[in-house]
């Protein structure tokens, strides 16, 4: 037995919570159980999207849709790593947050 997509548990959600929209809701961390048949999860759900923008880590956000990858060299990300090694205190801050 198949587990059932995330979109239809986000659907049956809002049905059962009466959600005005679907995406405010976040689904993750699924596991079947042994055997198949069942499995648990862990599910949040926002008053609205804006309010799912500004609580989830980005990475959620990047796998429902609600925002985009940045995505950013290899060799870029061990440049500033290397930098960073480099320095201290609030220049090493400086060097890291630029993104």
């Amino acid at each position: 037995m198949r587990p059932k997509p995330q979109s239809e548990l986000q659907e049956k959600l809002g049905k059962m919570y009466n959600v005005s929209d679907a995406k405010a809701i976040i689904l993750f961390g699924f596991r079947t159980q042994f055997g198949g048949g069942r499995s648990t999860g862990f599910g949040l759900i926002y008053d609205s999207v804006e309010a799912a923008k500004k609580f989830e880590p980005k990475y959620r956000l990047v796998r429902f849709g609600l925002a985009e990858k940045v995505t950013t060299s290899r060799k870029q990300i061990k440049e500033r790593k290397n930098r960073a090694k480099k320095l201290r205190g609030k220049k090493k801050a400086a060097v890291t947050s630029k993104k």
